[in-house]
């Protein structure tokens, strides 16, 4: 009976030492799944990360955009205001003495439109483009209509102006329309 449970300790043995050797040979095979548990690991973190990045970017697109909407979203009315505007100071610039006798209180009613127009406009962040004559031409503010060499002038100065500009914050909606001097003297 005592050879029987040596018999067994020694298939024990035997069993632990092939347990142990298909252990080492998977060994390998554990080591490539690691290394490729590793590698898929490393592939998603980057993909997270790239992930958050166009978060942040489109976060900073949208935030972007919205800001731009609210500052120009209004510029094709302000654009189409522009016509009133001159009219109105067109009318007011062509009042004689004698119809302000006569139509006083509507003169001075379109007057108050005028000024209340331009209220409305600076608090949407539209500003007036004046140029005065005798300022220099501006490309980036001013719109040349004509050119004329006058004498008394430099080249290049404003000699007369047509029509007043108009920004929209940083945004030219129109610019002045002037005549610039193109004396050489």
């Amino acid at each position: 009976m005592a050879e029987r449970d040596e018999d067994r300790f020694l298939d024990d043995i035997a069993e632990v030492e092939a347990e142990e050797e298909a252990r080492l040979e998977d060994a390998p095979e554990e080591q490539d799944e690691v290394e490729t548990l590793k590698a898929e690991r490393a592939a998603l973190q980057d993909k997270f990360m790239r992930a958050l990045a166009d978060a942040e970017n489109a976060r900073k697109r949208a935030a972007k955009e919205r800001t731009e909407a609210e500052n120009y979203g209004g510029s094709k009315l302000a654009r189409d205001m522009l016509p009133v505007f001159d009219n109105m100071k067109r009318a007011v610039e062509s009042v004689t003495d004698d119809q302000r006798e006569v139509a006083g209180p509507l003169i001075e009613g379109i007057e108050l439109t005028m000024r209340e127009l331009i209220k409305v406009f600076e608090k949407h962040g539209i500003r007036v483009i004046d140029p005065q004559v005798g300022d220099r031409f501006d490309p980036q503010q001013h719109e040349a209509m004509f050119e004329a060499p006058l004498p008394g002038t430099k080249q290049g100065d404003i000699i007369q102006v047509s029509a007043q500009g108009f920004m929209l914050h940083d945004r030219i909606l129109r610019p002045a329309q002037v005549g610039v001097s193109s004396f050489q003297g």
